[in-house]
């Protein structure tokens, strides 16, 4: 079922108007991946883990205050979970900042942020796990928590085309959640 929608997505994106295709440095696998299981604090300091997102659609953006493209990236990041972010999306910016949520804090004071939630990791195990290669590294998790995709190194993430992509992948989650279960039709 799952390849069955990755290949209608495929050629969906060669077919044109009905579905934004990945923009950019995106890549999209060809099918659903495992997401090993995560843990990171809020900006309370209370645990928290990509399990507390099932249901959504998340783009898990793993970045640092540090690292001058994630700097310049999260205004986009920002708007992109004020314009999509909600019930069935969620943009979840995880800080490997060792100076924790104070850190983040800071910076979110900074430069304006103001809908993306404080998410930490200061043991950086959640960068080990996932394999990045850098930072920013994105991930794209569907609502079950695999990864679809990822984009490594920064993007505008409210750019239409992004948005119009981003949109389009929370429409077909939604719609596949919805749909009752294959069964065999009887003849």
């Amino acid at each position: 079922m799952r390849l069955l929608l990755f290949a209608i997505l495929a050629v969906a994106a060669l077919a044109g108007p009905g579905f934004a295709g990945p923009p950019g440095n995106f890549v999209l696998h060809d099918a659903p991946v495992t997401v090993p299981e995560l843990q990171f604090t809020d900006g309370e300091g209370q645990p928290r883990s990509l399990v507390d997102f099932r249901g959504k659609v998340v783009l898990l953006n793993v970045w640092a205050t540090w690292c001058l493209p994630c700097r310049q990236e999260m205004p986009t990041l920002d708007r992109l979970q004020a314009a999509l972010g909600g019930e069935k999306f969620e943009v979840v910016a995880l800080s490997i900042d060792r100076g924790g949520a104070d850190a983040v804090k800071r910076f979110y004071t900074e430069i304006g942020i103001q809908h993306l939630a404080i998410h930490v990791d200061t043991s950086s195990q959640v960068g080990f796990a996932l394999a990045t290669a850098g930072l920013p590294t994105t991930v794209l998790i569907d609502a079950e928590g695999r990864e679809l995709g990822r984009l490594i190194g920064p993007a505008e993430w409210d750019a239409p085309d992004m948005v119009a992509f981003l949109k389009s992948i929370v429409e077909q989650e939604g719609e596949r959640l919805a749909a009752p279960p294959n069964k065999e039709k009887s003849l």
